[in-house]
C-alpha cells in the first residue's frame, strides 16, 4: 500500500477504513487464487472452442438427452441469482435491521451469476450464431421467449438495484482519492450525499426493492413453466411454477452464507458478519428446507399415486433405479443435513452456516439434474427403448470455467466496491443511538413538566 494511501486512510472512520482497505491491498493468495481460477476457466473456453467447431457430437448430448449439464446449470445459477433480490429486497421492505451487512454481498450475487445463467443456453446450442432467431422470429406463445423477456428484464432491474445503493459508496472513494479518481468520478455519477440526494437515493432504493420482488419471481415462474408446459414425464405439473420460484430462494440463501463465511475470513469482517447474522440466516436455511421436502414430497407423491406408467418408470428410476444415487443425495442434501444442523442453535454458526450451506448449493444442483436427465432419458413415446447420458469432459470442463469465472469476477468485484454497504453501516449506528435514546426518554419526566413546581405524577 502506497504511503500516501495509507495516510488518507488514517484520517477516515474504523469503518471506512477496514472496508476499503480491500481496494488497495492485496494479498499474495489473492493473486495465487485467481490465478487458478483463470487457468480453470481458459481451460474451460478452449472446450468450447473445441464445440463450436466440431459440433456437438464431442458431448454427452444425443437422443433423447438434448439439454444436460447446460441447461442443469442454467436452471442453477438463474436460481442462485435470487439471493441478492429477493433476500435483499425483502429485508428492505421489511425495515430489517439486520441487513445492512449482507446486501450488498447479495446483490453482487445477484447481477454476475445471472449472466452466467443466461448464456448457458448460448452454450448448449449448435450453432450459437442463430440465438437471435428466438427475437427475430418470435413466437409470443412460446415459453422461451417469456424467458428471454424475463431474465433481460430481471438482468436490466438487478444491475439497477445494485448500482444505485452504491452511489454513496462510490462518492466517498472518489472523494478520497484513494483508488483510480477519474473512474470513480465518472462512477460516482455527481452523487455528493446531500440531505436532498440522501432522501431522494432513499426513496428511489424503496421503489426498486418493490419492483424487483415480483420481476425475481416471474423470472423462475417462468423456467419452470418452460418445464412444465411439456407433455413430458414428472414434468407437466401445475406445482412447479412455484416449485422453483422456492427453490430459488433456498439456493440464494446458502449461497449468501457460504459467500458470506468466505469473506469474512478472507477480509477478517468478523465485526460486520456476525454470529447473529448467521443465526437469522440459519433460520431461514431451516424454514426453506422444510419447505423444500413439502413440494418435493407433494410432486413425487402425486407421480406415484397417479400410476400413469411413464411418470412410474421414470419415478423408479430415480428412486431405486439408476439415478438412485444423485436423488438420495439431493434428498440429503437438501434436507436431511440443513435440518440436523439448523435446527440446533449450537450449530448455526459460521462453519455450521457452511456446512448447511455446501449441502444446500451441491443437493439443489443434482435436483435440476433429477428433473432435467431421468425425464428426457425415460420420454413418454418410447416405452421400449430407454435413453442414457454421461456428460463428457467437454460439458465437465465448460461446467468448471463457469463457477471459476463466476468465483473470480466476485473476487475482483470485491477491488473495486466495498463489499460491505459502508453508508447503510454508518445510517445503521446513526439509527442505534436514536433509538436507544428515545426508548430511555420513554422512562424519563418531560423537561417541560419537570420544571413547573409542585407538579407530581
Amino acid at each position: 500500500m502506497r504511503p500516501e494511501v495509507k495516510e488518507k486512510l488514517a484520517r477516515m472512520s474504523r469503518d471506512e477504513r477496514v472496508l476499503l482497505k480491500p481496494l488497495v491491498e492485496t494479498s499474495r493468495g489473492f493473486y495465487i487464487v485467481a490465478a487458478t481460477l483463470c487457468a480453470i476457466t481458459a481451460w474451460g473456453i478452449f472446450a468450447y472452442y473445441l464445440q463450436v467447431r466440431y459440433g456437438l457430437g464431442l458431448t454427452g448430448l444425443n437422443r433423447p438427452e438434448y439439454w444436460g449439464i447446460y441447461i442443469i446449470c442454467f436452471v442453477f445459477f438463474i436460481g442462485i441469482s435470487h439471493a441478492g433480490t429477493l433476500i435483499s429486497a425483502i429485508l428492505r421492505v421489511s425495515k430489517a435491521e439486520w441487513r445492512r451487512s449482507i446486501t450488498r454481498s447479495a446483490e453482487l450475487i445477484t447481477v454476475l451469476v445471472i449472466g452466467f445463467g443466461a448464456i448457458q443456453p448460448i452454450i448448449d446450442l449448435g450453432r450459437p450464431d442463430r440465438v437471435l432467431n428466438v427475437i427475430f422470429h418470435a413466437q409470443l406463445l412460446s415459453p422461451l421467449l417469456w424467458d428471454v423477456i424475463s431474465i433481460g428484464l430481471y438482468f436490466v432491474s438487478c444491475t439497477i438495484y445494485l448500482y444505485v445503493p452504491m452511489l454513496p459508496d462510490l462518492a466517498l472513494i472518489r472523494d478520497s482519492g484513494i483508488k483510480a479518481p477519474r473512474l470513480y468520478r465518472f462512477l460516482a455519477a455527481g452523487y455528493h450525499d446531500t440531505p436532498e440526494q440522501r432522501a431522494r437515493l432513499e426513496k428511489v432504493i424503496g421503489v426498486l426493492s418493490i419492483v424487483v420482488i415480483p420481476i425475481a419471481v416471474s423470472v423462475h415462474t417462468v423456467i419452470g413453466w418452460i418445464f412444465a408446459m411439456t407433455l413430458r414425464p414428472m414434468w407437466h405439473s401445475t406445482i412447479f411454477g412455484p416449485y422453483f420460484v422456492m427453490g430459488a430462494i433456498y439456493s440464494g440463501i446458502a449461497a449468501i452464507l457460504v459467500a458470506m463465511v468466505v469473506l469474512r475470513r478472507a477480509f477478517s469482517l468478523e465485526q460486520y458478519f456476525k454470529d447473529i447474522h448467521f443465526d437469522y440466516l440459519g433460520r431461514l436455511l431451516l424454514l426453506f428446507s422444510l419447505l423444500w421436502f413439502y413440494f418435493t414430497f407433494a410432486e413425487y407423491l402425486t407421480a406415484f399415486y397417479g400410476g400413469e406408467p411413464s411418470e412410474l418408470r421414470t419415478f423408479w428410476a430415480k428412486v431405486s433405479g439408476p439415478f438412485a444415487i444423485p436423488f438420495w443425495t439431493m434428498v440429503a442434501g437438501c434436507f436431511f443435513i440443513p435440518l440436523a444442523l439448523m435446527s440446533r442453535k449450537s450449530m448455526r454458526t459460521p462453519k455450521g452456516t457452511l456446512i448447511a450451506g455446501i449441502a444446500v448449493m451441491i443437493g439443489m444442483w443434482l435436483e435440476r439434474f433429477n428433473i432435467v436427465v431421468p425425464t428426457s432419458v425415460n420420454p413418454r413415446w418410447e416405452i421400449e427403448s430407454i435413453g442414457s447420458y454421461l456428460p463428457s469432459w467437454i460439458e465437465l470442463s465448460i461446467m468448471a470455467a463457469t463457477f471459476s469465472g463466476f468465483i473470480l469476477l466476485y473476487m475482483l468485484a470485491t477491488k473495486f466496491v466495498p463489499i460491505v454497504s459502508i453508508w447503510e453501516i454508518k445510517e445503521g449506528r446513526e439509527i442505534s443511538v436514536r433509538e436507544v435514546s428515545e426508548r430511555v426518554a420513554e422512562y424519563l419526566p418531560d423537561e417541560r413538566e419537570a420544571l413547573v413546581p409542585g407538579k407530581v405524577r
